[in-house]
């Protein structure tokens, strides 16, 4: 394979903050990727419709990323009003960029545990790998497995890979576990916070504050 390895980060980014960015940094650097793809998701199927519009969320990945050539937004959820799911996201960008090349889908260690409740989430790992990043601190992965779904063990079992090498090596079908700085941060904070006046500074970039603090984003919330 010649194309360095492509980091796919979705997500409602309701707000994006410093959080998700560490993700993608610490992902691109243990996996040696060539970029990370944003992807803002449009009409979730798994949770209620985000506070702040497609296109609202959309400018503030765009600002959050601004100045990081390997951070690239990828508006293509956003521009649909269907739901979304990740295993088309990914049967579309597959297309586009062929069946040699490399995808990486960067899941929290939360999100990855409930992987099995995913739309056709077993299709997932025929078109890309997948990138678990587990949080300092918590539960290690190999354990919390142990409480999983059995579907989703035996997967992880037969697929988790020792090094990132086979990320380079193969399109897809493996799982690499990454080790993540321990960031309190949630999106769901960031709103409370706002709805009661209080400052999100430093848990969000200033261009995505500034955005949030001149649109009056999530102040009902």
């Amino acid at each position: 394979m010649n194309h360095s390895p492509i980091g796919i980060l979705g997500g409602t980014f309701d707000p994006i903050h410093l959080g998700h960015l560490r993700i993608a940094q610490e992902a691109l650097e243990q996996c040696d990727l060539g970029q990370v793809r944003f992807i803002p998701g449009g009409t979730p199927p798994h949770r209620a419709a985000p506070a702040a519009s497609a296109a609202q969320r959309l400018e503030m990945v765009v600002r959050a990323i601004h100045g990081n050539p390997q951070f690239v937004v990828d508006a293509r959820e956003v521009m649909r009003s269907d739901p979304c799911y990740t295993v088309d996201t990914l049967d579309e960008l597959r297309a586009e960029l062929g069946v040699e090349q490399s995808l990486c889908l960067i899941l929290g260690g939360d999100a990855f545990l409930q992987l099995h409740t995913w739309h056709e989430w077993h299709r997932l790992f025929a078109l890309a790998h997948i990138v678990v990043l587990q949080r300092a601190g918590g539960l290690p992965l190999g354990n919390a497995m142990k409480l999983a779904d059995a579907a989703l063990q035996a997967e992880y079992q037969a697929r988790l890979a020792p090094g990132a090498q086979v990320l380079h090596e193969t399109p897809g079908g493996a799982i690499f576990v990454a080790d993540m700085p321990a960031l309190e941060i949630s999106a769901t904070d960031i709103r409370r916070r706002c709805a009661i006046g209080k400052s999100i500074r430093y848990l969000t970039p200033d261009t995505v504050t500034d955005f949030i603090n001149s649109n009056s984003l999530y102040r009902s919330c």
